[in-house]
């Protein structure tokens, strides 16, 4: 087995491994972090415990941040693309910056650390890394270059923290991290079995999955279905600015000399989410697994589309009013019935996504990398093949996204390695291709666009200020 192959292995058995770690340290050469990006920490630097529970990606009750800070742009343009040139992202309750500043506006004790220079504010790699060398006592405060691009705060030409974009969410400089990029050496584990390793990348789980699918060239592009859908699609060192709802990230950089890559990224909320919701809340299936059963029953939706716009759709609407609806129903329909169309609801919106990549590339994808959790299901991938009018690949190394954290430590501590050389035997891909015509595809996409209008605007601005809770603390 070669050092790459060690550590790949290491690497998903630290991150998914719920019993004992049983690897020897010697074996182990360096560590590579991989982490859901824009959820947010801040903590005490005097004591490094944290100064209020963690805001997820997903949450939504920034949403009232959003409403005001839209009020401070000039001449009331309440564009929520207002900050889009600096730091290549809407304004959202999506991203880190916002939940910053609701946390400095909501919860006493941040505000009182910031304004006392006491506050460090990181996302979930920052965090990680603070405490595995040694917190309070010599840890470092560090993130990588795609963290740092989805805060909203960083500056996505310089890739450093811009001090507009601070003074526009009115936020200290004093808390942020040191922005790195994402394979170097980062710090040594200051305790425990694994002491004295060294921490040699960072990167956010979708931007490790893109490395890991090894789409480190301009024009390629994958998909990670989980809770929500992420596709990436890299534009090599161009900064692109989508002017069609996707988001300008970056997707990676290997090395602190190394050229930077960036992304288009459309981001879906709701994927695997939406089946979580038909067991737990409406007791539609009795457990995810009986999903591809089901939903193999039919040979069609009969019509039926759903939007999973639970709490508002993500690209390349951006509309936080938005809700979910279910359209198309008749005394025919089945449970079986909205069970495909859910799935087909995740596929709809990576056409959306695709579509708008088009637009912004001038360049037609030919294939989509696909990987996650709901790529086990063998229906869905033809139903995104048919759904896209493209192949679909799925790669057999199931953790693209631990793999891809892997490659970019190895690439540290061994800079001649080649990451777009053939990983391993099992690096051979299951091929889908589409198997209806483009009329049939166009004609279900026309009335998918006909459910996203009716799932608009359900949420007003009077109804979400009447229905907001006040926070009393976490």
């Amino acid at each position: 087995m070669t050092n790459f192959e060690i550590l790949a292995s290491l690497e998903c058995k630290i991150l998914h491994n719920t019993g004992s770690f049983t690897a020897f340290a010697l074996d182990i050469l360096a560590i590579g972090i991989t982490n859901q990006r824009e959820s947010t920490l801040i903590w005490d630097k005097n004591t490094s415990e944290a100064l209020v529970n963690a805001i997820i990606w997903l949450d939504n009750r920034t949403t009232s941040t959003v409403e005001d800070l839209l009020e401070t742009i000039p001449n009331n343009a309440r564009n929520i693309n207002y900050l889009r040139p600096l730091c290549g992202l809407p304004l959202s309750p999506y991203f880190s910056g916002v939940k910053l500043r609701w946390l400095r506006d909501n919860v006493a004790t941040v505000k009182r650390a910031m304004d006392a220079g006491d506050a460090m504010f990181g996302t979930i790699d920052t965090w990680l890394m603070y405490n595995l060398t040694g917190g309070v006592n010599g840890g470092v405060h560090k993130t990588d270059v795609t963290n740092a691009s989805r805060t909203m705060l960083m500056n996505i030409e310089t890739l450093q923290w811009d001090g507009n974009l601070l003074k526009f969410f009115g936020l200290p400089r004093s808390i942020l991290p040191e922005i790195c990029s994402s394979a170097e050496h980062f710090g040594v584990i200051a305790s425990g079995s694994l002491k004295g390793i060294p921490i040699t990348a960072d990167l956010g789980d979708q931007q490790a999955a893109l490395v890991g699918q090894q789409c480190l060239s301009k024009g390629q592009a994958k998909a990670t279905y989980g809770t929500g859908c992420f596709l990436l699609y890299n534009t090599g060192p161009s900064i692109v600015h989508s002017q069609h709802g996707l988001l300008t990230t970056v997707g990676y950089q290997l090395g602190r000399k190394a050229t930077p890559y960036y992304a288009l990224e459309g981001s879906v909320s709701i994927a695997g989410a939406a089946f979580n919701w038909l067991r737990d809340n409406i007791g539609l299936i009795q457990n995810t697994g009986q999903i591809e059963t089901m939903a193999s029953m039919v040979d069609n939706s009969l019509d039926v589309y759903f939007v999973p716009a639970f709490n508002g759709l993500y690209a390349p609407y951006w509309n936080q009013d938005a809700r979910g609806v279910l359209c198309g129903l008749s005394e025919e329909t089945t449970s079986e019935h909205i069970v495909r169309a859910t799935l087909e609801a995740v596929c709809f919106q990576v056409r959306d996504i695709l579509d708008s990549m088009h637009k912004d590339c001038k360049i037609p994808l030919a294939k989509l990398m696909v990987d996650g959790g709901m790529t086990v299901n063998n229906l869905f991938l033809q139903l995104q093949s048919d759904l896209v009018g493209i192949h679909v690949l799925r790669a057999k190394i199931a953790e693209t996204t631990a793999l891809g954290a892997a490659m970019a430590a190895y690439k540290t501590i061994a800079p001649q390695y080649n990451m777009e050389g053939p990983l391993s035997k099992s690096d051979e891909r299951d091929v889908v291709k589409p198997k209806i015509n483009s009329t049939e595809r166009n004609l279900r996409y026309q009335k998918w666009k006909m459910a996203i209008e009716r799932s608009l605007n359900w949420e007003t601005s009077s109804l979400v200020q009447g229905e907001r809770e006040s926070f009393d603390g976490v």
